[in-house]
């Protein structure tokens, strides 16, 4: 019934106990997961762990976060991107959060390697998954720039844990994609965030955990996994007066839709 749209079941806390992990998902009705590529170094893990198992997908790309790493070329992308079970592009965009003492210009090398994303998907026909913060001006220009402006060409995508304000959800909304909400919306201090939870289409909204982060009431402080992302459904369906089962089953189609080629 509910999907993972974002997880990162590599990461060793939760690699060495995917077995138990999966039986909870299986007793949450978490029927699926995406997991998702942070790094070339890491990616074959992620993409083997999606080829052994039924309900598990992955995509390809290098965090924007990343730093010290291996470069990822567009071939690189694009080989990547062809591996079996690999539905998308990312995680990729812009993160001015930890700028410390470096300026804007200073993060070119992140804008270009948030274009060389952009550009595999598009070769691929895949969609994006976008990280954002502190950035989301750049990440929406850039975007633009680069073609993903909602027409017949643009393959659109996911802002993924969405934290921004509702000009930027409404931003992203014009241009295509769709937003994804993670624990956070369940966070005391994140009023704002349920606003705009309350009012988006529901047909252009997607649920994550973002696990091993971010988990939700009642489990904040401990280590994510995928079979908590039903608390974020529940979140949504009491902000909107709807089932915790209609918001899973509506979101689960919306992940679908996205991430073409996905069964049911």
């Amino acid at each position: 019934m509910y999907t993972d749209s974002h997880c990162h079941l590599n990461f060793p806390e939760l690699q060495a106990n995917l077995g138990d992990i999966r039986l909870a998902m299986q007793e949450a009705q978490v029927s699926r997961a995406l997991l998702i590529s942070t790094r070339m170094e890491t990616f074959a893990d992620v993409n083997a762990i999606a080829v052994a198992h039924d309900n598990f997908w992955c995509t390809a790309g290098v965090h924007p976060d990343e730093e010290g790493v291996q470069e990822p070329t567009v071939d690189d992308l694009l080989q990547m991107g062809r591996q079996p079970k690999v539905v998308g592009i990312g995680e990729t965009g812009l993160d001015y959060y930890r700028l410390g003492e470096r300026s804007v210009d200073d993060m070119a090398w992140q804008r270009e390697r948030f274009r060389r994303h952009i550009r595999s998907a598009q070769s691929l026909n895949l969609p994006l998954v976008i990280h954002t913060r502190s950035a989301s001006a750049d990440t929406l220009a850039i975007l633009k720039e680069e073609g993903e402006d909602g027409g017949a060409k643009a393959v659109g995508g996911v802002f993924h844990c969405f934290t921004e304000t509702a000009e930027v959800a409404r931003a992203a909304l014009d241009l295509g994609f769709y937003i994804s909400f993670s624990g956070i919306l369940t966070f005391k201090n994140a009023q704002d965030l349920r606003d705009i939870a309350a009012w988006m289409p529901l047909d252009r909204m997607l649920i994550e955990t973002d696990s091993p982060y971010l988990a939700p009431v009642p489990h904040r402080g401990k280590t994510n996994n995928p079979s908590h992302v039903p608390w974020v459904a529940k979140q949504i369906a009491s902000l909107r007066g709807l089932s915790e089962e209609e918001v899973g089953r509506q979101t689960s189609a919306n992940f679908d839709r996205l991430f073409t080629g996905v069964l049911s």
